[in-house]
């Protein structure tokens, strides 16, 4: 049976998009129409109760293996397939960062590119109390301990998850911004050199004598699910976008590409890193 319950680490539910509360008001249509109960359906697809309601409810978007079980199951006549796509096509806003996490603990592969600050993966906790306090507008002291703790226990994936394949590519000049002091940045640059000794998880810097390059667009992060779907997630100020089309996800692969042929080795890496640490 496959599942993944709703993530609550960051004190809150996704909020349903239009889009997925129309599927989910299909598919139930769907589902009561060929007399399933949802716990009865649960089995013929192998996708748990919970997993169909949230569906339903508009609280998750469905995985394609999901789609086709149910197809097939609810003699929908490519209905709910056509209905996907139309979903693949929205846009998620900063909301959608829930539905990013709930795919990152049962991702294969993770490849983050990252050009503002260190990733929320790799970052200490004095380093992540920075940029919580000094977010704008201010956040209150319980928001800024809510978040922290958030990022902290996020970052737990590192090792619990060990054969997923974790590939970061960071810029350079992000390791030069004092954020938060000395200190925070030698803390960041020890820990980050840390967790790139795991092997499951990659590491290389963007060098600044790199000049143009494939991420000038922006950050931006591609995942592989156990069934091999690729979904990718890129942020802006106050937005998001969640993106499944293939046509985005294969142009956002060549840019991931050529940037890690441009981005120094991880051997190389750690050497910067450690130069640069020991020069503060």
């Amino acid at each position: 049976m496959e599942d993944a319950s709703t993530d609550t680490y960051d004190g809150g539910k996704p909020e349903p998009s239009g889009s997925l509360r129309t599927f989910g008001a299909v598919y139930q249509g769907f589902r009561e129409n060929a007399g399933f109960t949802q716990e009865a359906l649960a089995p013929a697809i192998r996708y748990s109760a919970h997993y169909i309601g949230s569906v339903e409810q508009g609280r998750r978007l469905p995985s394609k293996t999901f789609i086709d079980r149910s197809e097939e199951t609810l003699n929908a006549n490519g209905v709910l397939r056509k209905a996907a796509k139309r979903l693949s096509k929205q846009p998620g806003l900063a909301r959608w960062f829930r539905e990013w996490a709930e795919l990152e603990k049962q991702a294969i592969s993770l490849y983050t590119y990252e050009c503002r600050l260190v990733p929320g993966l790799l970052q200490t906790e004095a380093y992540a109390r920075t940029l919580f306090e000094n977010r704008v507008p201010l956040l209150s002291e319980e928001e800024v301990e809510i978040q922290v703790t958030a990022r902290l226990e996020r970052q737990k994936l590192l090792r619990d998850r060990p054969n997923t394949s974790f590939s970061f590519i960071i810029d350079e000049h992000v390791f030069t911004r004092p954020t938060g002091g000395v200190d925070t940045v030698r803390g960041l640059i020890d820990h980050v050199l840390e967790c790139a000794s795991l092997r499951n998880v990659e590491v290389q810097v963007l060098p600044l004598e790199r000049g143009i390059h494939p991420g000038m667009d922006g950050p931006m992060r591609l995942l592989e699910t156990p069934d091999n779907e690729w979904f990718a997630y890129c942020e802006g100020q106050e937005s998001g976008l969640f993106l499944c089309d293939p046509k985005t996800i294969s142009t956002l692969h060549m840019r991931c590409a050529k940037l890690r042929s441009q981005a120094l080795t991880p051997e190389d890496s750690r050497g910067l890193l450690t130069r640069m640490r020991g020069a503060l």
